[in-house]
């Protein structure tokens, strides 16, 4: 017998993984104070970028010492940066649990040719970590958006490593404590956990990176976009808010509002502290429930902020076809919106859990989760 509906309904029912949900507080008239009309370069577009830079360091704790940039075509752009602009001085470690990363194994193996030891995993696993040859550059994603995995810390990372990391944290960067001593590039987007508008990536490099990029100079020619050295020298402009392309004024203005909620609520703590509550109430759900499970296998890497599920009844036939069935049910109920699994991810549900998201939603949410769950196996049995 299919539950009536739940009463109480979540306020916000934005638990997209990209674009995500805006901070609690943010109004449209936030924004009032954008640089509009005015040229990036002028002073007072220079002080906004610059601003954004200093508060991404002051929220993340990055050290003084690493150069933190604004760059185009989100963490995409970001992280391509990186590979092509670091890659190539000795062999490659290429390490995919997800599609994104399989994205980056792509690239440095048919696009870049670069010798590269190619480790993978299922969707719901990761990676052995500590099974890696950190003498080559390795190249990973911190937190799994499209599979629900993640890191579970830095310490099999060597201190003493000759290579360079490049890590992905998209996902993972205000909602996650990143080792910034075994992270030599770090590139995301101000669209995840921040709840930012998408298409500028960041860029963070470590004293190692930036000697990188003084003493090797690529054999492959480097589009406009990716130069981030002129005359063998580091562009510190660019680590200066003077960006390589036009930046979108009103996008930086929303990320500085975003920034300013972080550090008001308490900083990085705070940040995670709200993540992990959200996770932890769909986790708690999912140990009650025979029908659903968490698609990470090992619970020491679940993601707190990109959560997916997977749907484990015996009277289900079509899982991916069930799956967008009750999606498509919570949408319509206004209930939760864009929650299917990614494409290229097992069949099911995607919730995103980061700090912009309010628990109280998601404990609203999952009634109807349940509901709707009922709801399609009655239809369909």
């Amino acid at each position: 017998m299919v539950k009536t509906k739940p009463a109480a309904r979540p306020a916000n029912p934005r638990f997209s993984s990209g674009p995500c949900a805006k901070p609690p507080v943010w109004k449209l008239d936030a924004l009032r104070d954008a640089a509009l009309g005015r040229s990036h370069r002028a002073a007072v577009g220079k002080a906004k970028l610059a601003e954004a830079i200093d508060l991404t360091r002051e929220v993340l704790g990055v050290p003084a010492d690493y150069r933190i940039g604004i760059v185009p075509a989100s963490d995409t752009g970001a992280f391509e940066m990186a590979m092509w602009s670091l890659l190539g001085e000795r062999p490659a470690e290429m390490v995919a649990w997800e599609s994104f990363g399989a994205g980056w194994v792509t690239d440095v193996v048919k696009q870049l040719k670069i010798e590269a030891t190619v480790h993978t995993a299922e969707y719901g696993e990761i990676v052995d970590m500590a099974a890696l040859n950190y003498d080559n550059d390795v190249c990973f994603t911190w937190n799994g958006t499209t599979s629900g995995v993640r890191v579970p810390s830095g310490d099999v990372i060597p201190g003493d490593r000759a290579g360079l990391t490049l890590c992905d944290a998209t996902s993972a960067a205000f909602a996650q404590d990143l080792p910034w001593d075994k992270l030599d590039v770090t590139t995301f987007s101000w669209q995840k956990v921040m709840g930012g508008e998408a298409a500028h990536g960041m860029l963070i490099l470590s004293p190692r990176a930036v000697e990188r990029l003084e003493s090797y100079t690529p054999a492959w020619p480097l589009p406009k976009i990716f130069r981030l050295t002129k005359g063998g020298k580091l562009i510190e402009g660019i680590f200066r808010g003077e960006t390589i392309n036009t930046p979108s004024m009103l996008a930086v203005e929303d990320y500085l509002v975003a920034l300013k909620w972080g550090r008001s609520i308490g900083g990085l703590d705070a940040l995670i502290h709200r993540a992990d509550a959200n996770a932890r109430a769909i986790w708690n759900f999912c140990a009650d429930k025979p029908w659903i499970d968490n698609l990470a296998v090992d619970k020491a890497t679940r993601s707190n902020t990109s959560v997916c599920l997977k749907f484990t009844d015996d009277r289900i036939a079509d899982g991916a076809g069930f799956a967008k069935a009750v999606a498509k049910r919570l949408e319509a109920e206004g209930i939760a919106l864009d929650i299917g699994a990614y494409r290229d991810a097992p069949a099911g549900l995607r919730i995103w859990c980061g700090a912009t998201v309010e628990t109280s939603d998601i404990e609203a949410m999952l009634p109807w989760l349940e509901w709707a769950f009922e709801a399609e196996i009655a239809s369909v049995g």
